[in-house]
């Protein structure tokens, strides 16, 4: 699952954050740990990164990154309103200043017209900045759809490094 070009991606992420002082931390729905495996594959990762959430059930969401219940009643696991309280859940629950969350919906089922296969909602949080969402609708099986959103969270904590 983590290809060279990710670890590449990953590698260049943590200099970046290293060089910074930055440290990260993850919320992870449907890739399940994968972003935070692609970081902690490089060695020297832990003076960047301080912790990984898998928030894959709804409850664990509310439990380790304080996502309301209501939130997630009244606009589904697979939105911007529960990615963007993932993302400020894990930078109030870590020492990081740098946060990604995912959620979204890997399939190969669980997927409707409003909400498909593939749509992947990210959110980003980084201390004393306004916390950035974006969605994708990743095409492929289920590995490829995990694989395209790992890409997209480490790019999206790229930019804001």
């Amino acid at each position: 699952m983590i290809d060279d070009a990710i670890l590449a991606q990953a590698a260049a992420l943590l200099e970046r954050c290293k060089t910074a002082g930055i440290m990260l931390a993850t919320a992870e729905s449907c890739t399940g740990g994968l972003i935070a495996a692609a970081l902690t594959a490089i060695a020297g990762s832990s003076a960047v990164v301080d912790r990984g959430f898998v928030t894959y059930s709804n409850e664990a969401k509310t439990e380790l990154v304080g996502v309301d219940p209501a939130a997630i009643a009244t606009h589904g696991a697979v939105s911007e309103v529960v990615a963007r309280a993932m993302a400020e859940g894990a930078l109030a629950r870590s020492r990081a200043a740098l946060t990604v969350a995912v959620t979204g919906l890997a399939g190969p089922g669980g997927g409707n017209a409003e909400k498909p296969v593939g749509l992947v909602w990210f959110g980003c949080a980084r201390t004393g900045q306004p916390t950035a969402a974006a969605h994708h609708v990743f095409r492929g099986d289920r590995t490829e759809i995990r694989r395209a959103a790992v890409a997209q969270a480490l790019a999206m904590l790229s930019a804001r490094a």
